[in-house]
């Protein structure tokens, strides 16, 4: 398993590249200069070109394409982001506080998901066609159909406004605190929502695929209880695909985050990244969608070395 994961950190790397040479064109080639939110308003004339060279000179815009591209690889070989246009502060130490306010975010998101989405598919398949199954899937089409910015000003209206018991937005402090743990909770849930409902719906799915197998027929034949059928033979299978589907929720939930952060004024990667785009700020876009990108390689790897403890039957060679 180790050579496996060694294997495929290695072959990441084409793929980091890859990224980061589409996304430093990509911000260039959209309309738009930097320079000129970093101009004062007040200059005009020769004096405000005089001003634009100087400072396209200064970050190296006025090289060509290709020599900025080389000179942006080498500054990331020494984990150089560079430094913000706007801020004029370094992306790297930015990114080094926002990145755990994402993760602590997703976790939240995630871990909901999970207590919820997975027992309701669990509850779903075994009572089939009931009325709580028709109840639990038409609210996961709901939560798959509700946009998440909708959801969180709803959320913001009636628990922060209306009931006052939750802060409406804004950052409280690590997750193990209490202003921090009822800060993170309204964004958390509103990020949970699309991924919970498609949970739901994939774990029944595929419990009600395994119980339709052969294997729990003779089970339930030679008299074992139906708590022992689900959860130690039906149960270890039908994750299988559910976990490959809660890799995909990570990067759903890094994805996502970016509405969800701007709505409740979160201070993650995806609220720095909206900053960088709107103001032109390239250094601070690449930077942030190659943290998420390598967010997405690493939830892909550790979903891929999970099967092996879920099933022992997979081998890596």
């Amino acid at each position: 398993m180790k050579e496996y994961a060694l294997r495929r950190i290695l072959l990441a790397v084409p793929t980091i590249l890859l990224v980061v040479i589409v996304v430093f064109m990509a911000v260039r080639i959209v309309p738009g200069d930097p320079i000129d939110f970093m101009i004062p308003t007040d200059m005009e004339g020769e004096a405000k070109e005089e001003y634009a060279d100087m400072i396209r000179a200064q970050f190296g815009f006025d090289q060509p394409l290709h020599i900025q591209l080389f000179t942006y690889m080498g500054r990331l070989a020494r984990l150089d982001f560079g430094s913000s246009l706007r801020r004029r502060t370094p992306v790297a130490e930015e990114l080094s506080w926002r990145v755990p306010n994402t993760l602590q975010l997703g976790v939240v998101a995630l871990t909901v998901s999970i207590l919820l989405g997975i027992p309701v598919g669990i509850v779903s398949a075994m009572h089939r066609n009931s009325v709580g199954d028709n109840v639990a899937m038409f609210g996961a089409l709901f939560g798959v159909s509700m946009p998440s910015f909708f959801f969180g000003y709803m959320l913001m209206l009636y628990f922060g406004l209306n009931l006052r018991i939750l802060p409406l937005s804004g950052f409280g402090g690590p997750l193990y605190t209490w202003e921090g743990f009822r800060h993170a909770i309204m964004p958390g849930v509103t990020l949970a929502l699309g991924s919970l409902a498609v949970l739901a719906r994939f774990t029944r799915s595929s419990m009600l695929e395994v119980i339709s197998e052969d294997y729990i027929r003779t089970a339930r034949s030679k008299g074992l209880s139906e708590r022992v059928v689900i959860f130690k033979h039906a149960l270890k299978n039908a994750m299988i695909p559910v976990v490959t589907l809660l890799g995909i929720m990570f990067c759903a939930v890094l994805a996502g985050s970016v509405v969800v952060e701007a709505v409740f004024a979160w201070p993650g990667v995806g609220r720095y990244m909206i900053g960088g785009i709107t103001s032109r700020d390239f250094p601070v876009v690449q930077g942030s969608v190659l943290v998420i990108a390598i967010g997405f390689i690493f939830a892909n790897l550790l979903t891929d070395l999970t099967y092996a403890f879920i099933d022992p039957r997979i081998a890596y060679d």
